[in-house]
């Protein structure tokens, strides 16, 4: 438990630094590029994503796993590695064809997919999912860190005026190449020699494939709708779709980062038949990410309507109403990281996993029609809060025989009335009184406040825990 408890330190460590740099970066983006500028970039990029999408076919997941079931052995660790990197290197240049052949058809925003497309080179070099496997975070972070800060400092330094989109492109797309690239020269400590014949990519193609499904049914409700907001609406309805959205993703980090380290350890415990241990990680982590998430999502939503033109800019004041809509979709997802990402994933119950992100694509497609072209931005972030829930509660439902959350409903009846409680003060103090630097330090030292104060009263388990622990 301890090497649980240091790798997330370390995630979550980098998850606030993912979480700090774009806040920092945002105000200056949206006010430099303008609505039109990063609507552009936001549309672009959603395209790329599907062939970045293609490219990676699912092995980051199942190379973690992977990796974790034979990590003790080097032999077999180094050659499964290299199957699927082969398996990469063919996914990532086939797909880059279908892009070339794409451009010759699509000839819309050219030069920005061009440069985009560096996402799908970096796809091959991404090798994260190997350390991962080997629970080895302190690589992963500290690299990560260091091209996160270098490619924020490139952002302020090159990007000055609203033609400036390509400039910004480039240095994102640039830097996740070259973060992917720092990895591979500590593979030499890791991997030892193996004939090239004994190599058989093949073997894992099957169960990437099976892995791939789901990846697709996620890519779609996370990419779709910018896609169609961009096509059916405008560029600019889909940047403010992406700034409301990479904003509450950035908070669901620091929860999701939990499903990040657990993982492997969960996988490396279900290789060796650990199964009673396996059911008390996951009861431990669902309650304690239910803690975090319900605080984040009740926090966000009351300060939303008037962070948003506070933040981004007055020609932003559309984000705020959809940071309202979609902050409730922080408590699902956190609790799908925990039964998806923690427990189906690593102990491979993988239909009832890829049936559930199938069914919230569907859901997604089904929904983003009538609502984006009834409701517009709006619409197409209703369909997206109800696709995720459609998840959740599928996996929750399916994995009610094998793990019993009873023992945790009381503590989540506890966080809800210490959110709610929460979000009802700093909701009326945000729309009562202007926004600024000072008074949303006020309302979020507050609602903290308040939180914690309410669940002091309610007493649920996680506070025992906390104190044993300290």
């Amino acid at each position: 438990m301890k090497k649980v408890i240091k790798n997330y330190l370390f995630n979550i460590g980098y998850q606030l630094l993912v979480l700090i740099l774009p806040l920092i970066t945002s105000p200056y983006i949206s006010r430099t590029l303008l609505p039109e500028g990063f609507g552009i970039y936001t549309y672009t990029y959603s395209i790329i994503q599907y062939f970045v999408l293609f490219a990676g076919l699912g092995v980051a997941l199942y190379g973690n796993r992977q990796i974790a079931y034979v990590r003790e052995n080097d032999k077999e660790l180094s050659k499964t590695f290299w199957e699927i990197i082969t398996i990469e290197l063919v996914t990532v240049s086939t797909t880059y064809i279908c892009f070339g052949l794409f451009l010759i058809i699509f000839r819309q925003n050219v030069e920005y997919l061009l440069i985009q497309s560096l996402y799908i080179i970096a796809t091959f070099f991404d090798i994260s999912w190997f350390f991962m496997g080997l629970e080895d975070f302190k690589k992963i972070v500290v690299r990560n860190t260091l091209v996160k800060i270098l490619t924020v400092l490139a952002i302020f330094a090159f990007v000055r005026t609203k033609n400036d989109i390509s400039i910004y492109i480039l240095i994102l797309s640039l830097g996740t190449l070259l973060g992917n690239l720092t990895f591979w020269p500590y593979l030499r400590d890791f991997l030892v020699r193996v004939p090239i014949k004994k190599l058989q990519p093949l073997r894992h193609l099957k169960a990437i494939l099976l892995l791939f499904i789901p990846q697709i049914a996620i890519q779609i409700y996370a990419q779709l709708n910018k896609t169609m907001l961009g096509a059916m609406v405008s560029e600019v309805a889909s940047g403010f779709y992406n700034y409301s959205d990479s904003l509450i993703k950035m908070l669901l980090t620091l929860v999701t980062a939990v499903g990040t380290v657990m993982l492997p350890h969960i996988a490396n415990a279900y290789s060796n038949n650990h199964e009673e241990k396996i059911i008390s990680m996951i009861e431990r982590s669902f309650d304690f990410v239910s803690c975090i998430a319900v605080a984040m999502s009740f926090g966000v939503g009351g300060i939303a309507l008037k962070f948003a033109p506070f933040f981004y800019g007055y020609r932003y004041a559309p984000v705020g109403g959809l940071m309202l809509i979609e902050a409730p979709i922080i408590i699902p997802i956190a609790w799908a990281s925990v039964i998806g990402n923690q427990y189906l994933v690593p102990t491979n119950k993988m239909k009832i996993y890829t049936m559930s992100v199938c069914l919230g694509a569907i859901t997604n497609i089904l929904l983003n029609f009538p609502l984006i072209y009834g409701f517009g931005l709006y619409g197409a972030m209703i369909a997206t809060v109800i696709s995720e829930c459609t998840v959740t509660f599928y996996q929750l439902w399916k994995v009610r025989k094998f793990i019993s959350l009873k023992k945790i409903r009381l503590n989540i009846i506890k966080y809800f009335i210490a959110g709610i409680i929460m979000f009802t003060v700093i909701f009326f103090m945000n729309i009562r009184i202007e926004m600024n630097a000072v008074t949303l330090l006020i309302e979020v030292i507050s609602g903290a406040f308040i939180y914690v104060l309410v669940l002091l009263v309610l007493k649920p388990t996680i506070l025992t825990e906390f104190r044993m622990r300290i």
